[in-house]
């Protein structure tokens, strides 16, 4: 009888030594599982898995094992298609959601259809461009929407009633400005500096071909007002006839 107690002892101890093995062999593949998917940077396939963990390794029982520890977590083990990858539980995710402003840089483009709108308002596409003498990009008006300084302004009453733009009251909030009559005039843009070198001298040379223009018109007006002169071209006395 007590050689039979002693039997079935040992038998325990064995059983027991047994489970020992295979748990520590279990939290090993584990482990290794666990660390290879945490250095990854992209989810990662049980192919993938087992070129770093070796092919000695049950990847898919130690995935397994690993979903269920964290299933209570804040870091969960997802799969998504065939890959695995950790992620933060999903019942977490606003506490780390932050809104944060984003600067971003108004485009010459931009600056100017702004100007355009300001000094205009309300004007349409189709006039902008005609003021700009190039197309308006459609992204243009949008960040000028996105920002808050221009909106919609209805649509003027002519064939194709198009859409026309104006500014808001946070666009003269943001300039410091209370109201449009405050906008600086060509004089405040030049002592300010704001004007680009190439605008003053595309100004220079309109105001430069407008007196020519003038000088054009006065020079024929005198020319036709003057006797003897018909067309701009002077006519010689001819003879009386018989």
């Amino acid at each position: 009888m007590v050689e039979r107690v002693i039997e079935d002892e040992s038998l325990i101890e064995e059983s027991d030594l047994f489970e020992e093995e295979v748990m520590d062999v279990i939290d090993a593949s584990k482990r290794a599982v666990e660390a290879t998917l945490f250095a990854s940077e992209n989810p990662m396939t049980v192919a993938e898995i087992k070129l770093y963990v070796g092919e000695d390794v049950d990847v898919k029982s130690a995935l397994q094992a690993l979903e269920q520890d964290y299933e209570p977590r804040g870091i969960v083990l997802k799969k998504t298609g065939d890959r695995w990858h950790f992620q933060t539980a999903h019942d977490l995710s606003h506490l780390l959601r932050r809104e944060r402003q984003e600067l971003r840089k108004l485009s010459r483009a931009g600056m100017e259809t702004l100007a355009i709108i300001a000094y205009h308002e309300p004007v349409s596409r189709a006039e902008i461009e005609a003021i700009r003498g190039v197309q308006v990009a459609k992204g243009t008006l949008d960040v000028l929407m996105e920002a808050g300084w221009v909106r919609p302004a209805g649509r003027r009453e002519v064939p194709g009633r198009p859409l026309i733009y104006a500014t808001t009251a946070e666009f003269l909030t943001h300039f410091g400005l209370q109201s449009r009559k405050d906008l600086p005039g060509i004089d405040d843009l030049k002592a300010a500096g704001l004007l680009d070198p190439v605008d003053l001298a595309l100004e220079k040379m309109e105001m430069e071909a407008e007196q020519e223009s003038e000088a054009d018109e006065e020079l024929a007006a005198e020319d036709v007002n003057e006797p003897g002169k018909q067309n701009g071209v002077l006519l010689e006395n001819e003879p009386e006839s018989a």
